[in-house]
């Protein structure tokens, strides 16, 4: 790894909170010249506290220095931020970018192709990683892989701190928290947007459903290695399409890695109940499209199986690009979530603007500064953002303009 610095003193010495206090970096962005990245970085440099220690990293130093002279336009002082080149490709610098940091934050995807070296060597060197990625498989490989040695070390490997799966993930989180403690809870949330994907979800999506086989290989190896509460229960079981009267809208299943987000949160924390059930929608308001719907996330998973298919729709939105400054000025997301139990119903919402870009960028830096400056409960190895850091990262979010409300009670 090299910087604009020069050589870095490699000792660490801790507080007495367990953060690494003499590391030359609080935060380092790996990533940082991407469509995201950029946005990511622009947010750090707009919002990122007094005495802030950060750096921004990537393979190409002439991007890199490209994005300084942008940022230092939205603050003078980081006319001096410093530069990191580290490469998916070389290992040892990611090795030595992790050994540097208290927290790195990623937007290199698909994370299944280019992030697993990165968790491993955050693991290794006990640093917090957070990432975007809502690939099941990688997740499920690197908590089989990486778990027990980052939770030896103390390093908090947090994945899909971004729109999958935080407003989901802290959205339950914070429903749960509105119903009676102690009772069997029953949670499910529906989303609306009319945002679209972003480059990086996409490829994600289509390695994803290219590997159906894989993904469930790598399921089931975690489910041999994971322990789970013997005295409680947590579930997020497929359901079927239906007309939800509770929130006016036809709810179709989301296939994403949000409901196995809530479940690993409800199982790792008791405020959830002794039995808890999640589910997961998309909202639409007209029945054309839900019946459509389905048949149109078919062909795309019959499409993903053949490679020159999966080739001409990846080529179709690449990662790295994204929609104008404009057009996500006009998008939206709310995520509705229905709690019950205890014979308490409650209505909650999260909602904010653009998913896929804007708010995504917000929530990784939002996360990745929870980590590196907030007062956190006790936790290691791989975590939920709600097990990792729950209240604090839901006032920070609140306070970046995420709404978080109840909506009603009954």
């Amino acid at each position: 790894m090299t910087s604009q610095h020069g050589e870095i003193d490699g000792n660490d010495a801790n507080d007495e909170t367990g953060a690494k206090t003499d590391r030359a970096y609080d935060i380092v962005l790996f990533g940082a010249t991407g469509f995201v990245g950029v946005l990511t970085a622009e947010y750090l440099a707009s919002h990122a506290p007094e005495g802030l220690r950060w750096a921004v990293a990537g393979r190409d130093t002439g991007k890199l220095e490209r994005l300084r002279e942008r940022l230092a336009a939205l603050d003078p002082a980081c006319a001096e931020l410093p530069l990191v080149r580290a490469d998916v490709a070389d290992p040892d610098s990611l090795r030595e970018m992790a050994a540097h940091a208290r927290v790195v934050a990623t937007t290199v995807g698909p994370y299944l192709t280019y992030g697993q070296d990165l968790v491993a060597a955050c693991a290794e060197a006990g640093t917090d990683y957070v990432d975007l990625t809502g690939e099941p498989e990688f997740v499920d490989l690197m908590y089989v892989k990486h778990d027990t040695r980052a939770r030896e070390t103390g390093a908090r490997l947090v994945h899909a701190c971004g729109f999958d799966s935080v407003p989901h993930d802290l959205g339950a989180y914070f429903t749960v928290r509105q119903l009676p403690e102690g009772v069997p809870l029953r949670v499910d949330g529906f989303v609306r947007t009319n945002g679209q994907f972003s480059g990086g979800t996409f490829a994600s999506a289509l390695n994803q459903f290219a590997r159906a086989p894989q993904m469930m290989a790598a399921a089931k190896e975690r489910r041999r290695h994971e322990p789970r509460p013997t005295d409680r229960k947590a579930y997020a079981p497929p359901s079927a399409p239906r007309y939800a009267g509770e929130v006016g809208a036809w709810a179709l299943p989301l296939p994403t890695i949000d409901p196995q987000v809530v479940q690993r949160s409800a199982r790792a924390l008791e405020r959830y109940g002794p039995d808890f059930r999640y589910r997961h929608y998309a909202a639409v308001q007209t029945l054309p499209v839900a019946l459509g719907a389905p048949v149109a996330l078919g062909g795309l998973l019959a499409a993903a199986q053949l490679p020159p298919a999966r080739r001409w729709l990846s080529g179709r939105l690449k990662p790295g690009d994204g929609p104008s400054r404009e057009r996500r000025a006009k998008t939206w997301f709310s995520v509705r979530f229905v709690g019950e139990g205890g014979g308490k119903r409650v209505f909650t919402e999260v909602s904010g603007g653009d998913p896929g870009y804007d708010e995504t960028a917000k929530i990784l830096a939002e996360s990745a500064l929870c980590l590196a400056r907030d007062t956190l409960p006790p936790s290691a190895g791989q975590v939920t953002t709600a097990v990792a850091m729950g209240d604090a990262l839901l006032a920070r979010l609140r306070a970046a303009g995420i709404s978080f409300r109840v909506a009603s009670v009954r």
